[in-house]
């Protein structure tokens, strides 16, 4: 993937602007952010990117007496996990129900699911406050027997778990070759592989995709989640759930009153950091 990495000054910096920025940006669709001594380095995928949203949101940043400045370069098309890759993560235990670990640490004691996650050029390791919360919610989902949806699926993590949880098979997409090779490839590792289909390509790729699922899982942007809502909503089967993240708390008002125009009904939402999670239902 081809990315640019914006460097964002803000005059006089604060904690509380570096958050609304790092919202903002995200409408410009930018997804991962580092802190910086005077505000956030940015990282944005140049297909998604639109520098018309990123200004129109700076141009009346919304703490008086603040001001927010950018210089933007295209960065090289690399391994962006390399140094993950080599260095690994330490066992994310959700709900003591679930762990979640790469090739190199080992959960101790016993856990009812394990999930074995090597990150190759793809993000979802579960160390992100919003890939847990997913997790968290498909541990509260009747999956047995289910069909799921997982949009955006990165390394595959989130069909992995609803597969291991009971799904019957899971169907996920992603525009990133990467992911959707590297998805497949922890398919295999945790034996799933002959209940998981991997796709290339955006939400359109849904018309491609025969029948309806149980159960729909999106941690993507929330720019994409508003546009893809109703596609998403095409392929829910009745009764069937949908779980989204990826967005702020401050922007859930918007995705439940767009959810609402399409007939879903908001059963549960949850935060961690900011972060947030919502579940909707058909019924």
């Amino acid at each position: 993937m081809k990315y640019y990495e914006a460097e964002f000054t803000i005059t006089p910096y604060s904690s509380d602007a570096s958050d609304l920025l790092a919202a903002l940006a995200g409408e410009a669709g930018f997804e991962t952010f580092e802190e910086t001594e005077t505000g956030l380095k940015g990282y944005v995928q140049q297909s998604l990117f639109s520098e018309e949203a990123l200004r129109e949101a700076l141009a009346d940043f919304p703490i008086e007496g603040v001001s927010v400045a950018y210089d933007l370069r295209e960065v090289e098309d690399r391994d962006w996990n390399e140094q993950w890759e080599q260095e690994g993560f330490e066992p994310i235990v959700i709900a003591n129900r679930l762990v979640i670990h790469d090739g190199r640490h080992l959960p101790e004691g016993d856990f009812p699911v394990s999930i074995e996650i090597d990150a190759r050029q793809a993000f979802g390791t579960g160390t992100h406050e919003t890939t847990r919360m997913v997790c968290g919610a498909l541990l509260e989902t009747e999956l047995k027997h289910r069909r799921v949806l997982d949009c955006g699926t990165g390394t595959g993590i989130l069909s992995i778990c609803a597969l291991k949880l009971g799904a019957k098979e899971a169907v996920g997409y992603d525009i990133d070759e990467w992911s959707v090779d590297n998805a497949r490839h922890n398919a295999v590792i945790n034996r799933v592989d002959d209940r998981f289909q991997s796709l290339l390509g955006d939400a359109q790729i849904l018309y491609q995709v025969d029948g309806t699922f149980d159960v729909v899982l999106a941690n993507i942007n929330r720019n994409i989640l508003l546009a893809d809502l109703p596609l998403f909503r095409e392929k829910m089967a009745s009764g069937a759930r949908l779980v989204l993240s990826g967005f702020y708390t401050a922007d859930s008002r918007l995705l439940i009153e767009k959810a609402a125009t399409l007939g879903l009904r908001l059963l549960s939402q949850k935060e961690d950091h900011d972060w947030a999670c919502l579940v909707f239902t058909t019924e």
